[in-house]
């Protein structure tokens, strides 16, 4: 298999929880053992739909964290802030001029976005996002992005930015290709499609046993499925989805025993709530002893940027060669 230079990202917004893990974390702590991996901290793109900076070095403490406690590995894998690195704003400025206003309203992923927060008025910020995006990639010279496939349109955007700059300026930048996550959302603990702290409907990779038990116990269920005795449908049943995920040595008797209504809605909780609890102990553990000292994952953030900027610098000095800057 070759061997790819990755780049992946988040937007800096506090502790994760386990709808993370699953869509982005696992994959990227299997990605850093197989390839060359940087993971940034995308505080700029928080500025796209929030202007309030207040928690953005807070919450990336705590999201770094998570990340650490996860088994992500800063010595195989750079972690650094977007805001450390002065020539993703200078590439992004770039770009910028190589993509038309209309073939970014187009990005179906923008107008999702719109859609779902209410969005009255669109800052340029938000429609550029994508162009952003681009720059971290290409900065980088990423080969592939593991992304979900509501963030494919960004990556055929950096690969249409990639091109075009190449054939305006000369062949510096590759054609990154998406890499897409086999594991597709969880869903929220009140059946809403996608688990989303702003939904108040996660269980976060911090949540202690009790805690886990309590959101659980809330979770819903088939409406069909009234009392203990009644036959369940496991297909529309979200605690079913999660035992997909933490549970599937006994994924067979759970559904057997829900089809048939021999397994009640609390058992079948308080199975998955074990599960989930198990998986949550070690993160747990070796988050607490991250907790206690964030000068030292303040330290891993500004060694990852040390590296970042060799090789930012380093690609920047091929952009102002080819574009005849200097």
């Amino acid at each position: 298999m070759a061997k790819y230079r990755i780049l992946s990202g988040m937007r800096p917004t506090g502790k994760l929880h386990i709808g993370h893990y699953l869509g982005a974390l696992e994959n990227w702590i299997k990605l850093q053992d197989e390839h060359e991996s940087y993971h940034l901290v995308a505080d700029y793109h928080v500025l796209t739909t929030n202007q309030d900076t207040s928690e953005i070095f807070k919450n990336t403490i705590e999201m770094v964290i998570d990340w650490l406690a996860t088994g992500l590995d800063p010595q195989k894998s750079p972690f650094f802030r977007q805001s450390q690195v002065k020539e993703h704003t200078e590439l992004f400025l770039i770009f910028s001029m190589l993509i038309t206003k209309a073939r970014l309203e187009r990005n179906p992923t923008l107008k999702d976005q719109i859609r779902d927060l209410n969005i009255k008025n669109v800052i340029y910020g938000h429609l550029g996002y994508p162009v952003l995006q681009s720059a971290d990639i290409l900065l980088y010279k990423g080969d592939a992005v593991p992304v979900g496939e509501d963030q494919v349109p960004h990556i055929e955007i950096t690969r249409e930015i990639a091109k075009r700059f190449n054939q305006q300026y000369g062949e510096v930048f590759p054609e990154p290709k998406a890499l897409l996550t086999k594991f597709s959302r969880l869903p929220g603990l009140d059946g809403n499609a996608k688990m989303s702290k702003s939904l108040n409907n996660t269980i976060l990779l911090s949540d202690e046993p009790e805690t886990v038990q309590q959101k659980l116990r809330k979770a819903v269920t088939d409406p069909q499925k009234i009392r203990r005795n009644d036959p369940g449908r496991p297909e529309v049943c979200l605690v079913f989805e999660y035992h997909k995920k933490f549970n599937p040595a006994e994924l067979p008797e759970i559904e057997a025993g829900c089809r048939s209504g021999q397994l009640g809605c609390v058992d079948c909780k308080l199975k998955c709530t074990t599960k989930i609890n198990e998986f949550l102990a070690p993160v747990i553990e070796r988050r607490k002893q991250y907790e206690n000292k964030k000068d030292d994952v303040l330290d891993i953030l500004i060694e990852g940027e040390k590296k970042a900027r060799e090789v930012a610098s380093s690609t920047m000095d091929e952009v102002h060669k080819a574009m005849n800057l200097g």
